[in-house]
């Protein structure tokens, strides 16, 4: 066990982060909708930027913030790591958020440099890579909020360490 102070910090820098992340995600999904739908062709050059710069300097440092944290506050914890079933789910779907989300920083910055050279609304080959900025950033801010929602209803269920950990 972590001492109190020590275990609120991470759990504040926990909650805060993953909290970041969710709004970061949310405002990527706004521009990429924008970069998708709107005809203004300066608007939607403005947005595939703003996804570049959102994605690099404040989701992907948050992600990684909210995984390494969620860790700390975990094992610092009775929930522990490996102990509860919904604490293992949520950390599985921190990690594969984390992968998609690097993943998909090939295609953002594919985007951003389209838009940085003037050819994003010309270029038929990038609607493709469009429709899977909204897909995919519907799909982690999905994610996101169940990963929330196991934190907050904390679904019963141990796992069979858990189970040993208890009749120790």
């Amino acid at each position: 066990m972590m001492a109190s102070g020590l275990r609120k910090f991470a759990l504040t820098t926990h909650i805060t982060s993953s909290i970041g992340w969710i709004g970061a995600v949310a405002a990527f999904l706004a521009f990429a909708i924008a970069g998708m739908t709107s005809p203004d062709a300066q608007l939607v050059r403005a947005a595939y930027l703003a996804m570049e710069m959102t994605t690099w300097f404040v989701i992907v440092p948050l992600a990684f913030v909210s995984l390494l944290s969620g860790i700390v506050s975990s094992l610092g914890t009775n929930w522990g790591l490996f102990r509860h079933y919904w604490v293992l789910l949520k950390l599985l779907i921190t990690i594969l958020a984390t992968i998609v989300l690097l993943i998909h920083t090939q295609p953002i910055d594919l985007l951003a440099a389209a838009a940085a050279t003037h050819t994003i609304a010309f270029k038929v080959d990038l609607q493709s890579r469009q429709l899977m900025m909204v897909y995919a950033s519907s799909a982690a801010l999905l994610a996101l909020l169940v990963a929330t929602a196991l934190s907050v209803y904390k679904p019963r269920g141990v796992t069979p360490y858990g189970w040993r950990k208890q009749h120790e």
